[in-house]
């Protein structure tokens, strides 16, 4: 690996709404590089990326899967991410650590709620992209369409590099606006798989010349306005050959001021190998975008690193999997150095050593040997026990690279094992499944004696009570899914703390005075220190800290974490003989519990944004459901005999809607979800809901 130059890398993920057609097309693509020699199918549980039973048996994907290809002397590490709401986790830390996006769209629905989620991530994490306009052979199918919705609810700047040949069943292949030639298909897959529609290069037939020649124009004047040398040719009519207009695409997408966008059919095999030629030609390289930059440990010192293995090195670690064969594997992003098999290396997250065991090159559940890995490449390491996702791994010189983000959970059950046997296996399955997903918590309700797991949605706590089952043999009792409310502040307040214990001896004593007032959305749970003059020693105040954030864990409605609030400490008092750590934390804890009462607490909900898509004869019932839901109708698009709804909707209301949508509309209608933030409980609504969680 070490021998393969940097130049001829490409770091890219495939990402879109769920049933787009991601993972077809990745099957189609380690298909065409020989990767595997069989195509496999999503419906028919047997795709290559998709290898968890969970993932086979409901046709979707749910985990990340990484695995190498080559194409035009170019090595491909290539990531499948999930489309669903509830595992948007995964799409999160694969973008982290991408160079280049492919986003899949369905060329019937266009954009859709989670390829908006996915395009942002995308502009958070700065990754160029392609746009691969899929299923150009199903019934309902526009390109045209597609592209004004790419443009209308993503805000980009799209830029077609392609022309379909043929719509619906007579899709035939696709015309190349910058190579000036056609691409055409004969045959289709046959019954084994081991066979995809033979592509041939031909000229362009006469019927598309005038229409080719319209939107070449239309392209180049897109693409000249972000390279100089190309504009000045192409107004002196000077004729721009393939490659230079390559090369201005290329620097214009990497810049991230265009979006190519192509188009095929993944599941027919028609116009990918086109797709991949453009992956290699118009992606980025990790020499081609900008230096990582970490920060020293324990300073705000920046440091950038540039992807070279004569670098110090620094990687990050994006996922962590419990493999059945191997153990536990952590996935590396090599940002610069390298790293060979067996060497100690540094968690400057956690600040401990490690020794780096096996290193594996990952294909989708099997996996190969290294020796060493070097900058700009993806793997697999077998061995390296405390770290987790988002940790920084150095080897002398030590920086600390950003981590990904992710979401709070927003739904949650209690769980309890059937029998005794299963009280210590479910403490070990609970325990790994949340060292893999950052967003599945586990807390122990001391009040109630149950553990609550919470995640990103019913589908995500569905999928790992039944990953217990499966993979460690743990039967458990669930409860029913719970919205995981939040509380905040809506006045400002000055709360004395009191804790004065005397019981013979030494007693205890701790004193304070705060100020709490609210927060923008998002502004956290803030501590402020504005002792003067010693009132509080120095000692304690780490103390009251920690007593505040353990207060503001139950708020004063409903029990709920209060969020958004901002608590400064301004005075106290405390005795030379009997004031303590313990007194001042409990100090803390009563001058929240006290002054969160009298500052007008309200109750937050999870809503979300919700995207129903329908046959025109079954809006109106489902318009009239979601009235009963609470949901707020924003907007009813038409395309044809489809009309797709949207609505903004208290989460909690979402709870079984897969089965209500299906019952209103014959199976026919289908739905996205997006949760977007927390919103005020109305008053008559407070007493109903509380009661209704709590029971």
């Amino acid at each position: 690996m070490a021998d393969y130059p940097i130049e001829k890398i490409r770091n890219i993920g495939f990402i879109a709404h769920i049933d787009a057609g991601k993972t077809t097309v990745t099957e189609r693509v380690l298909y065409l590089t020989g990767v595997i020699r069989k195509v496999g199918e999503v419906h028919d549980g047997t795709a290559t990326m998709d290898f968890m039973a969970q993932e086979r048996e409901r046709g979707i994907t749910i985990g990340s899967a990484a695995t190498t290809a080559y194409w035009n002397d170019s090595r491909l590490n290539v990531i499948d991410t999930p489309g669903h709401v509830d595992f948007t986790a995964e799409v999160e830390r694969s973008l982290r650590v991408l160079d280049g996006g492919i986003v899949v769209f369905d060329a019937v629905a266009g954009v859709q709620s989670q390829s908006e989620t996915v395009w942002r991530q995308a502009n958070t994490y700065n990754v160029p992209r392609l746009c691969f306009v899929n299923k150009m052979d199903r019934v309902g199918a526009s390109y045209e369409r597609t592209i004004e919705t790419i443009v209308a609810r993503l805000g980009a700047n799209p830029v077609p590099i392609q022309l379909p040949m043929g719509a619906e069943s007579d899709f035939m292949g696709v015309i190349d606006l910058i190579k000036g030639h056609a691409v055409m298909y004969e045959g289709s897959r046959d019954h084994t798989g081991e066979t995809l529609p033979e592509m041939k290069i031909t000229e362009i037939p006469a019927e598309y010349q005038d229409e080719y020649e319209t939107r070449r124009e239309e392209m180049l004047e897109k693409i000249v306005e972000h390279d100089e040398e190309a504009m000045e040719k192409y107004f002196d009519g000077v004729e721009l050959t393939p490659e230079e207009i390559i090369a201005a695409l290329r620097k214009a997408t990497i810049n991230m001021d265009v979006v190519p966008i192509l188009c095929g059919t993944a599941l027919g095999g028609k116009a990918l190998q086109p797709m991949l030629d453009y992956i290699v030609d118009l992606l980025p390289s990790p020499i081609d975008v900008p230096n990582v930059v970490g920060l020293r440990p324990g300073s705000e010192e920046e440091v950038e690193r540039a992807p070279d293995e004569k670098e110090p090195l620094s990687a990050i670690a994006f996922k962590v999997v419990t493999d059945p064969y191997v153990g536990r594997l952590v996935y590396i992003r090599v940002y610069s150095g390298k790293i060979e098999a067996g060497a100690a290396v540094e968690n400057v997250s956690k600040g401990g050593r490690e020794r780096m065991g096996r290193l594996l090159r990952m294909h989708a559940s099997s996996r190969e040997e290294l020796e060493e890995i070097s900058a700009g490449n993806i793997c697999a390491c077998v061995g390296l026990k405390d770290t987790f996702t988002g940790d920084t791994i150095c080897a002398g010189d030590n920086i600390i690279l950003e981590p990904p983000t992710f979401p709070d959970p927003v739904v949650s059950v209690a769980i309890e094992p059937k029998t005794k046997a299963d009280q210590e296996k479910l403490g070990e399955a609970l325990r790994k499944l949340a060292d893999e997903d950052p967003t599945f918590l586990v807390n122990f309700n001391s009040e109630t004696g149950q553990t609550v797991m919470s995640g990103m949605g019913e589908l995500h706590l569905e999928i790992l009570v039944d990953r217990m089952k499966r993979e460690f043999s743990v039967e458990a009792n669930v409860g029913s899914p719970r919205v995981s409310y939040r509380e905040t502040l809506t006045a400002n307040v000055r709360q004395e703390g009191r804790f004065v214990r005397q019981s013979g001896g030494h007693g205890q004593y701790g004193h304070v005075w705060v100020e709490i007032e609210p927060l923008e959305t998002g502004g956290g749970i803030v501590f402020e220190d504005k002792i003067r003059g010693g009132a509080v020693p120095r000692e304690y105040i780490p103390a009251v800290e920690k007593g505040i954030r353990e207060a503001v864990e139950n708020g004063p409605v409903g029990g709920y974490p209060m969020v958004d609030v901002k608590v400064t400490l301004v005075d106290g008092t405390f005795h030379p003989v009997d004031s303590s750590e313990m007194a001042f934390r409990q100090a803390g804890v009563l001058a929240i519990r006290e002054g969160s009462r009298k500052a007008n607490p309200i109750l937050l909900e999870p809503m979300a944004d919700l995207e129903v898509t329908t046959p025109s004869e079954f809006t109106s019932s489902i318009v009239g459901d979601l009235g009963t839901r609470r949901a707020q109708i924003s907007n009813i698009d038409s395309n044809g005999d489809l009309q797709t709804i949207f609505a903004t909707i208290p989460l909690g209301e979402t709870f079984s809607y897969t089965t209500a949508l299906r019952s209103l509309s014959s199976g026919r209608a289908s739905f996205g979800m997006e949760v977007k933030n927390y919103s005020p409980v109305p008053d008559h609504l407070l007493n109903t809901l509380i009661g209704k969680d709590q029971g």
